[in-house]
This record gives C-alpha cells, sequence and structure tokens, in this order.
C-alpha cells in the first residue's frame, strides 16, 4: 500500500468521541497523583491488616487500591510465603486446579507504531514483514491443530492491510479448519484476538465474525513512559489505548482481556494501573476484564531498550507481582505466558494463574515452517528478525501438558461456558460466587479425556490417566455435582468420550 493512502488510514483511524463518552469531567481513570499517594501510604503495612486484606481476596472480594498498595510493600518473606499459599487458595477456589491451555498465531506483522521496544516497529529495517494469505492462515491452524489445541489467540500488527476486515476474515478461515484426529476430527473451538484499539463500529465486525475474547495492552499506565516508548504512529495516542476495551464493550464483545508490559516502568505503578483499569470497566459497564496479563520485556531485534531498561523485573519479583494481582482481583483470570522459561512458569503457576500456552511460534508462518525442520522447536531455532520478541519457553503442549499433571494440575480445552452464554456479567457472577469453577471442572475433564485419546504420547496418556482417577473421585464425591442430574449427564458425556464422539459439554 503506498505511503500516502497509509497516512490516510492513519488520520481516520482515531475517533475522538469514542475516548471523551467515557472520560469523567474530562478526566481519565488513571490518576497519577492518586496512584503515587496510594503506594506511599503503603508503606510499612500492619502483618495483622495484611492477613485480614488476604482474608477478604479468599472471599473473592476485589481489594481496593489501599489495600494492594499495602501488599505491594510487605517485606516479611513469611508473610509472603502466607500470600504465594493464599493466592493458589484463592486460584483454586475460584477455578479449581484446572489451567486452560491456548496457542497464538501471528498473522502480520506490518506496523504503523514505531513502539521502542517491539520488533514489529515501522523503523525495524531488519524486521522481515511478511502478511498471512487466508489459505496461509488455514494452514498455520491446521499445524496448531495438530498439537491438540482447541483454543487460539490470533495476534496482528496494527496497519491498513491487516485491518478489521482482514482480521475478520482470518477469524472465519480459523473456524473453517478441521484436522484428523485419532478419533473425528480437531478444531478451534474459540478464537481470541491481540490487536490494536478500534473504533467500535470496526469492532462490531469482529463480533460478527464469532470473535471471544479481545485483547488489547496498555503496555505502561505512566504517561511520560508512555509518550517517550511509543514516539510515533497510532500507539501514541495513550487515551485511544486506553479506552479500547470500553469501546468492545460498547460493541458487544463481553469478553475482554488487559495487561501491561513489566519492564517499561516500576512495576508497582503497573499494578496499581491494572487495578484502576479492572475498577473503572467495573463502574461504567458492571464487570471488569475477563483475564489480565504480565508479560515482561524479553530481546526483541534492534531494541536497546529491551536488554537495558532499568526497570526490568526480576524473578522474584515478578512472583511476587503475579500474586498481587491475584489477591487483588480473584475472579480474574490469569495468564503467564512462553515468554517465561519453563522452571519460572512452574513457579508462577503455582501463585494462581489460570491460563498459559505451548509449541508457540510467533514468527509470521512459525508453526508451518516448523514442520518443514521436524519439529525442532529449540530455542537456538528463534529468528529474532522474523518475530516480535524471543521466547522462553518452546516446549510441545504434550511436555507442558505431562508437566502440569505430574504437579496434580489438569488441562482444560474448554471453550463450554462461552458457547452456552457464560460470558460477560453471567461468567463473572459466577465467578465470584465459586460456581462457574465447578462446571469447569467438569468440562475440563472432558477435554483433558479428549486430549488424551486423541494427542497425547504414550508417557503423557499413562500420567494423565492417573490424574483423571483422581479427578473422577472428587467429582464423584462432591454433593454439588450430585444435584439434579449434572453427575448423570457428566458420567454419560465422559462415557461417550471414551468411544470415541467429541466436543460433549455441560
Amino acid at each position: 500500500m503506498a505511503v500516502q493512502s497509509t497516512a490516510a488510514w492513519i488520520d481516520q483511524v482515531i475517533k475522538q468521541e469514542e475516548i471523551d463518552k467515557y472520560l469523567i469531567n474530562g478526566k481519565d481513570f488513571i490518576d497519577e497523583g492518586k496512584i503515587l499517594k496510594n503506594l506511599e501510604e503503603g508503606h510499612n503495612p500492619d502483618p495483622v491488616k495484611i492477613r485480614e486484606i488476604l482474608q477478604k481476596s479468599l472471599a473473592i472480594e476485589r481489594l481496593d487500591p489501599e489495600e494492594t498498595a499495602a501488599l505491594i510493600h510487605v517485606k516479611d518473606p513469611d508473610l509472603w510465603e502466607e500470600m504465594y499459599a493464599t493466592g493458589l487458595e484463592v486460584k483454586r477456589k475460584v477455578y479449581d486446579n484446572r489451567i486452560v491451555f491456548f496457542a497464538p498465531l501471528y498473522c502480520s506483522n506490518l506496523c504503523v507504531n514505531s513502539c521502542v521496544y517491539c520488533g514489529f516497529r515501522t523503523d525495524n529495517t531488519r524486521e522481515k514483514r511478511r502478511i498471512l494469505n487466508m489459505d496461509e492462515v488455514q494452514d498455520e491452524t491446521r499445524a496448531v491443530v495438530s498439537e491438540g489445541h482447541k483454543r487460539m489467540i490470533v495476534v496482528f500488527g496494527e496497519h491498513p492491510l491487516s485491518d478489521a476486515d482482514y482480521m475478520a476474515d482470518a477469524i472465519k478461515n480459523i473456524y473453517k479448519v478441521k484436522v484428523p484426529a485419532r478419533s473425528g476430527y480437531g478444531e478451534i473451538r474459540r478464537v481470541n484476538v491481540n490487536a490494536a484499539p478500534m473504533s467500535i463500529g470496526d469492532l462490531k465486525k469482529l463480533w460478527e465474525a464469532g470473535i471471544g475474547t479481545y485483547q488489547v495492552f496498555q503496555e505502561t499506565y505512566h504517561k511520560e513512559t508512555y509518550a517517550r516508548v511509543h514516539p510515533a504512529g497510532l500507539k501514541a495516542n495513550y487515551r485511544w489505548r486506553l479506552y479500547a476495551l470500553h469501546r468492545a464493550m460498547d460493541a458487544g464483545i463481553d469478553d475482554v482481556a488487559a495487561g501491561a508490559l513489566f519492564g517499561l516502568y516500576d512495576w508497582k505503578f503497573e499494578v496499581m494501573g491494572l487495578l484502576y483499569h479492572a475498577m473503572d470497566l467495573e463502574q461504567q459497564f458492571g464487570i471488569g476484564p475477563h483475564t489480565i496479563s504480565f508479560p515482561r520485556m524479553t530481546p526483541a531485534s534492534g531494541s536497546w531498550l529491551t536488554t537495558h531498561s532499568p526497570w526490568k523485573v526480576d524473578d522474584d519479583t515478578f512472583k511476587k507481582l503475579v500474586t498481587i494481582l491475584r489477591l487483588s482481583v480473584p475472579y480474574t483470570g490469569l495468564i503467564i505466558t512462553a515468554r517465561e522459561r519453563a522452571e519460572l512458569r512452574r513457579e508462577v503457576i503455582k501463585v494462581g494463574c489460570t491460563q498459559t500456552d505451548a509449541s508457540t511460534k510467533i514468527g509470521i508462518g512459525g508453526y508451518t515452517e516448523a514442520l518443514k525442520v521436524l519439529n525442532n522447536v529449540q530455542q537456538g531455532d528463534q529468528d529474532e528478525d522474523a518475530q516480535q520478541f524471543i521466547l522462553g519457553d518452546t516446549r510441545r503442549l504434550d511436555d507442558v501438558v505431562r508437566e502440569l499433571a505430574e504437579m496434580d494440575m489438569i488441562t482444560s480445552f474448554c471453550t463450554a461456558g462461552y458457547r452456552c452464554g457464560r460470558t460477560g456479567d453471567k461468567i463473572m457472577g459466577l465467578l465470584k460466587s465459586c460456581t462457574e469453577g465447578k462446571f469447569c471442572k467438569l468440562n475440563a475433564v472432558l477435554t483433558f479425556k479428549e486430549y488424551l485419546e486423541d494427542y497425547a504420547s504414550p508417557e503423557t496418556k499413562a500420567v494423565g490417566e492417573k490424574l483423571l482417577e483422581k479427578e473422577l473421585a472428587e467429582i464423584r464425591s462432591i454433593p454439588f455435582f450430585k444435584r439434579g442430574k449434572l453427575l448423570e449427564n457428566f458420567e454419560n458425556y465422559y462415557q461417550r468420550i471414551s468411544t470415541g464422539e467429541r466436543d460433549v459439554y455441560i
């Protein structure tokens, strides 16, 4: 596309009225003075007060900013151990012991932005640019499905060639793909999207195409830092991005996902920013984000900042900030990704994460390219100049599923809630009452059984079957499942999957 038409596209994307409608008295919900005051007053918290805050989290109530600031300033190692344990207890209470899996699919690295931490930025001449056509989107999907995935998050650069119409076509083509498995076929049952902020009109196109969750990361909530690391392009407009999830809600997309890129600014400020973001969504729409992500900056092609930022977060601090997020918004899902090393993912999952990815490729066309080299997925094979950043964990899905089963955590590929209408305010109410997790437990077992039958290696199947025996015994002993015909229906569905039927859910 010609430079002039690209410039014209940029001029027409941002609609100021779709920012102003969400402001309160002309101001946005990030009040830096208030956040800094919260953090200052949170110093030296009383251990008795901290334990009271933990009880509030266990009651599945969102914390106030002052309470979150107090958690941020805890220094006592023994108290931190209590917080880690409480984080896992909260997660199990709301979500049980399941971990939901997904795979990212990068469709395009064309981008009009100049984000200094990103390999996709427009002025990075080292980046190998590519946009997938719809045949290639289907080829990539087949490769992902052949691993056993049922959920996908599709990622796009911000560019006129990958606009809302292109995204909608990609979503529709992903849903078309069916791949033979040991029994029946595999498919993607839920397509989520990580994309640039859009207008309400464009977001409606994605809703009509069958989008699941719409994910936009603010990157940093600190306005001076935001301006410095986003010097040009559409992304330079802080408020257009800040209210992307608000516009999605107005467009009918009732599952939205927030996040920040840790390492751009002080992690304490970003945690508070995420909390205030959740609070404003709750205030204006009655529900907060379905998930929160907390990626750390990793090396990116041609980016000095990604290796020299003074705000980089070490492993110990990372585990703490994830714990604080779990305690602050106890009913919201938390996503830990393959950016992180395998050993750290294991640790952080234990403090309350609910979703993760595996078999991840983030180069454009990366899944089909991997098949060409016999699935050689060692980290050394990553091409820094062909992807957005460097991954920390490139293991196959089967390996990660087996590891989690050995940790007594069940892998879930469930998409039932979305197809049964348990989204938005409906699912949030069920999560807060600790009810949704019970349905999810049943559906997790059903989808895990599917995976073991259709895709698992013999080693993973052996470990998984032992875990299923424990899960089945637990389900049969819990009074909730004996209400009405819930347990009877579950047992029937489990048997049907065992004999080859697929995609049955509660």
